[in-house]
């Protein structure tokens, strides 16, 4: 699956549908729904590093047979490096911790990448980007929260964008441009995805703007509105 995310990377901008928006008693068809989107965004919750629980590998496992999709898995849990080889065999292709969730960043980024798994990085909207600075040349991608993780449908944190801006600035200056992706998690909707896009994000996370009406046209209509960029 790593050759197939860095072809769909030199593809241009790459749609998410988190599917913690999904209904779960018929998960299958919701993925069946979402099927023209690039990656499924699964988001992994343990109570503890944010306020809810989501799911666990064994729900990953059961559903990777019912989709090839790029696996985007999302791990908002607390020191994720214990569970990295379970998502792994679970099915993950690629795997995102927090940075303020890893007591060693560094070791927990290396160790995803010896899994064989592209590795991503994920702060929080209040976290500032100094957090990450020394890992940026080791992570295949960034994921920039504009939300408060934790729960689904919540309003997007206009103040992201700057934060969003200084990013693409700073991996232009590094060269890392070409190399790191830019994801955005958090109220992204039809009606704000261009100011995302914009901003610098070529990975957009879209959850109850998809699952929140008719998923395959909505996958439809943000692919339309990405395509112009």
């Amino acid at each position: 699956m790593v050759a197939d995310y860095k072809n769909k990377r030199k593809s241009g901008y790459m749609l998410s549908p988190s599917i913690l928006s999904a209904d779960f008693s018929r998960l299958g068809e919701e993925l069946a729904s979402i099927s023209a989107a690039d990656y499924v965004h699964i988001d992994v919750m343990d109570g503890a590093f944010v306020p809810n629980i989501s799911y666990g590998a064994p729900v990953v496992k059961g559903i990777r047979p019912l989709t090839e999709q790029i696996f985007d898995i999302h791990l908002m849990i607390e020191e994720p490096i214990r569970y990295l080889e379970d998502f792994k065999n679970a099915g993950a292709d690629l795997l995102c911790v927090h940075s303020e969730a890893c007591r060693h960043l560094d070791r927990t980024i290396t160790a995803v990448h010896e899994l064989g798994c592209l590795a991503g990085v994920a702060l929080n909207p209040s976290t500032p980007l100094d957090a990450i600075k020394w890992v940026l040349d080791k992570v295949d991608m960034v994921l920039l929260m504009s939300v408060n993780p934790g729960f689904g449908g919540q309003a997007f944190i206009p103040e992201v964008l700057p934060k969003l801006k200084e990013l693409s600035i700073m991996l232009e200056e590094r060269g890392l441009a070409d190399k790191v992706d830019v994801e955005v998690d958090g109220g992204i909707r039809l009606d704000n995805v261009v100011s995302v896009i914009e901003a610098g994000a070529n990975v957009i996370v879209a959850g109850s703007a998809i699952f929140g009406g008719e998923a395959s046209k909505n996958v439809e209509e943000f692919k339309n509105i990405m395509a112009g960029y």
